[in-house]
C-alpha cells in the first residue's frame, strides 16, 4: 500500500510519517513549498501521478486567533484544498484520512459530544474545520476529530510548561477549558490503524480517553518535572482574553471505536521523548 501524507513538517505529520514507515510500505510526506493544496490542478495531478493507496491530510491553518481576521485565507487551507484534495482522492480511488478538530463543537454541552452530534462552531477556525469535514464527507472519506496535541515536533503547550516551570516561580493556567490531551504518537497510530481497517468512511474520534482542564495537565506536568505542582495557579479563561473564544467543553465522545489510552497513562509515556537533551535546572 502507497502513502502519502500532507503538512510535512508539522507536529502530526512528523510521528505519522515515523508510524507508516514501521509498516514497510512506500511512503512520501510533501509540505508546503512541494506541492499547495490549495491549487486545485497541481494537486490533481500530483495524487494521479504517485497514487496513493491513502492520504493522511495533516496539512492545515492552525492559527486560531489569526484566523478571526483572515478567514478566507483559513478557509483555503481547511475547506477548499480539502474538497480538491478529496476530489483527486476520488480520481486515484484513495482513501482519505482528514484530520479535524473538537473546535467544530460550541463547548456549551456538559456531556462529552459524540461523532454525530450537530456542529457550532464559535470561532473563525472552528467554521473552516467544519468546511472541510463536509468537503472530505461529501466524497465519502475519512474525518478524524483530535484536540489537545503535544508531541515532541513543533511547540505545544506540554512544552510551553516545561520551560515556563524554569523561568517563573509560579504559573497562571485556565481551569475551565475541558479536554483530552492526544500525544500525537498515539494519533498516528490510531490513523494508520483506521486506515488498515475495514471500518466504513465516517467521522471518528482520535483523542485520549479522561479528561482534564489546562490547569490539570499543567500540574501533571510539573510533577513529572519533580516539582511543586501548587506553583501552577488556576485562572479563569477571562483571564488570557483572546481574539477567538475557546469552547469550553472540547471533550469528545468515542461511540465508534476504542478512545486511544488515558492521557494520563500518554503523557507518562512520552515524557522521556519530550523531555530528552533538555536541562534539568528549574527555579
Amino acid at each position: 500500500m502507497r502513502w502519502l501524507i500532507t503538512g510535512a513538517g508539522g507536529m502530526l505529520a512528523a510521528d505519522v510519517l515515523d508510524r507508516v514507515a514501521m509498516t514497510g510500505e512506500p511512503v512520501l510526506a510533501l509540505g508546503r513549498r512541494d506541492l499547495d493544496l490549495c491549487d486545485k490542478r497541481a494537486v490533481r495531478d500530483f495524487v494521479s501521478a504517485y497514487r496513493p493507496r491513502v492520504v493522511i491530510n495533516c496539512a492545515a491553518w492552525t492559527a486560531v486567533d489569526d484566523a478571526e481576521t483572515h478567514e478566507a485565507e483559513a478557509l483555503a487551507v481547511n475547506g477548499h484544498a480539502v474538497h480538491w484534495l478529496a476530489e483527486a482522492c476520488d480520481l486515484a480511488a484513495a482513501r482519505l484520512m482528514h484530520l479535524s478538530t473538537d473546535y467544530v463543537f460550541d463547548g456549551a454541552g456538559a456531556e462529552p459530544y459524540r461523532e454525530d452530534s450537530p456542529t457550532a462552531p464559535v470561532n473563525a477556525y472552528g467554521r473552516t474545520k467544519v468546511a472541510g469535514e463536509l468537503a472530505a464527507l461529501e466524497h465519502g472519506h475519512y474525518v478524524v476529530r483530535s484536540a489537545w496535541l503535544y508531541g515532541s515536533a513543533g511547540q505545544n503547550f506540554v512544552k510551553t510548561m516545561i520551560r515556563l516551570a524554569a523561568e517563573r516561580e509560579t504559573v497562571e493556567v485556565v481551569d475551565d477549558q475541558r479536554g483530552q490531551p492526544t500525544w500525537t504518537v498515539d494519533l498516528a497510530d490510531y490513523l494508520v490503524r483506521l486506515a488498515q481497517s475495514d471500518l466504513p468512511p465516517d467521522v471518528y474520534h482520535g483523542t485520549s480517553a479522561g479528561e482534564t482542564t489546562w490547569f490539570g495537565l499543567a500540574r501533571e506536568v510539573f510533577t513529572l518535572l519533580g516539582l511543586d505542582p501548587e506553583r501552577v495557579r488556576p485562572v479563569t479563561s477571562a483571564s488570557f482574553p483572546r481574539p477567538a473564544t475557546r469552547p469550553a467543553n472540547s471533550v469528545l465522545a468515542h461511540t465508534r471505536g476504542k478512545p486511544i489510552r488515558h492521557w494520563h497513562q500518554a503523557l507518562h509515556a512520552a515524557w522521556p521523548v519530550l523531555t530528552r537533551g533538555r536541562q534539568c535546572s528549574v527555579v
